[in-house]
């Protein structure tokens, strides 16, 4: 007999039960966590009315956040990766510039 992989959660009062690989239950329940929690904001503003658009608003917002930080964390890899080449080239130049003083010395 194979075991249920499935999760219950719970959203915007709504019970919904989901098909979930085993080990992910934890962050599944926290994904409908914060599903839950965003809707709810969005449905207390008072200027988005019917679930249907509450969640169309709450997927684009998170959507907007995911992308925002994706540009984010692109922008600092770049910038790391500036970084090391730099430091790289500094330390090749260092390690020529030794090669050259203990070739003269000799």
């Amino acid at each position: 007999m194979t075991q249920s992989n499935t999760v219950t959660v719970h959203i915007l009062d709504k019970e919904y039960c989901i098909a979930c690989p085993p080990g992910e239950h934890s962050n599944l329940e926290s994904a409908a966590h914060y599903l839950d929690g965003k809707m709810r904001e969005i449905r207390s503003s008072g200027k988005v009315i019917g679930a249907d658009r509450i969640a169309v608003m709450a997927a684009l917002n998170i959507t907007h956040d995911l992308l925002h930080k994706q540009d984010n964390l692109d922008q600092q890899t770049s910038s790391t990766r500036e970084h090391v080449r730099d430091l790289l080239q500094r330390v090749d130049h260092a390690l020529a510039n030794d090669e050259d003083d203990n070739g003269q010395a000799r």
